[in-house]
């Protein structure tokens, strides 16, 4: 056994593999941000408003949820943050939000990836969205939402949030 070998080939894959998710994740990015920019993800999520009825939640959900969707749960978690503070959502509507992210969150640049090392995007971006439309659809109209609110929430505050400050009133 050559372990010179084994650490060579183990480096230079690794290499690779960080170059190929560099080429794939970084431009994915620069686009995103000038989109950003542009305001082109406002744009978006104005014309997402019939889909949020949809789901029983405010027009004001829906920059979360593209957010969430482009660029993941940590940026999406911080206009998630920022919606609470300004009074736009409720408890139930963050709720769902998070049920949906938590489904289906940074579905260009993972499903990119996938297919970088030889999955199939389609089935993969298809059964990640129709999952994440079907729980957050049967959650949404399921009677029992509204008897979680009590038992969840204000088991986290954030802090200067009009939400959370009513909670803990």
């Amino acid at each position: 056994m050559n372990w010179t070998e084994i650490i060579k080939v183990a480096l230079t894959g690794s290499f690779k593999n960080v170059l190929q998710m560099a080429l794939i994740i970084i431009p994915m990015m620069v686009i995103l941000e000038i989109a950003r920019d542009l305001n082109v993800l406002d744009k978006i999520a104005k014309s997402m408003a019939p889909a949020m009825r949809f789901f029983r939640l405010p027009k004001e959900g829906a920059f979360p949820i593209l957010i969430g969707l482009t660029f993941g749960l940590a940026y999406g978690a911080g206009v998630i943050i920022d919606s609470v503070k300004e009074g736009h959502l409720s408890w139930r509507d963050l709720f769902l939000i998070n049920i949906f992210l938590i489904l289906c969150h940074s579905v260009v640049e993972d499903t990119a990836l996938f297919i970088a090392i030889g999955a199939d995007g389609s089935i993969i971006l298809g059964g990640r969205i129709l999952l994440a439309l079907v729980v957050t659809f049967i959650l949404s109209r399921w009677s029992g939402l509204g008897k979680l609110e009590p038992l969840l929430a204000g088991k986290l505050v954030v802090p200067n949030c009009s939400h959370c400050e009513k909670i803990k009133s």
